[in-house]
């Protein structure tokens, strides 16, 4: 068990938490890592694009010319791709551009980005954060005391309205609950705060 310090929203350390080496200290799993970033990035993409072929163009049925005589090339119908107005060859249709990952692979790659935050000195455990209406003024004076970096990561145990509310317009700041979390986030962030009652969910759901 690895111990890590527990800050107040003044930035204080009040007490120490103990974490699971399983969870918070194995060795960073590089591959499985960039599998789970890349199935996430392609599960994001939508896969609407959609472009007409020639069979659905309307018109063109009759034949603009006939096949002898006239000197041009022979032309069926003039929605093929070779015309103005005429359908697209080749064009992009509806597809799934989303990657399937093993569900080993996926927590190993959690355990493996939360790892790596601790390793770098990059993850902050707060105490708890309590406020009695949606502030953003308090949350950034809190961010200045615990010195987090530009981009802020803050993982709460459950969903929190008044919290998401006051955080969300912070240039670089994001909000994401234990249920939520994902590996892309983990990583793309400079400062992951973790509140305490969370680090427990965590360790409960990926022991």
């Amino acid at each position: 068990m690895s111990k890590v310090s527990v800050l107040d929203m003044t930035g204080k350390k009040v007490s120490d938490i103990e974490v699971k080496d399983s969870i918070f200290a194995i060795e960073p799993n590089m591959s499985a890592m960039h599998l789970v970033v890349v199935s996430y990035l392609a599960n994001q993409r939508q896969g609407t694009q959609s472009t007409r072929t020639r069979s659905e163009v309307s018109g063109g049925g009759k034949k603009p010319w006939r096949q002898k005589g006239t000197g041009r090339a022979r032309q069926g119908s003039t929605r093929a791709p070779q015309w103005y107005h005429g359908g697209v060859a080749l064009g992009p249709k509806p597809r799934t551009y989303g990657i399937d990952v093993n569900k080993k692979v996926r927590r190993l790659a959690m355990k493996s980005a939360l790892s790596s935050k601790v390793a770098a000195d990059e993850m902050i455990v707060l105490d708890s954060v309590k406020l009695d209406a949606i502030k953003t003024k308090e949350m950034a004076k809190m961010f200045e005391a615990i010195k987090t970096q530009k981009k802020v990561l803050v993982v709460l145990p459950e969903n929190n309205e008044v919290i998401y509310k006051s955080i969300r317009n912070i240039e670089g700041a994001k909000v994401s609950t234990v249920n939520t979390l994902n590996v892309y986030d983990i990583l793309n962030c400079d400062s992951l705060v973790v509140l305490k009652d969370a680090v427990t969910k965590i360790e409960e759901v990926y022991a």
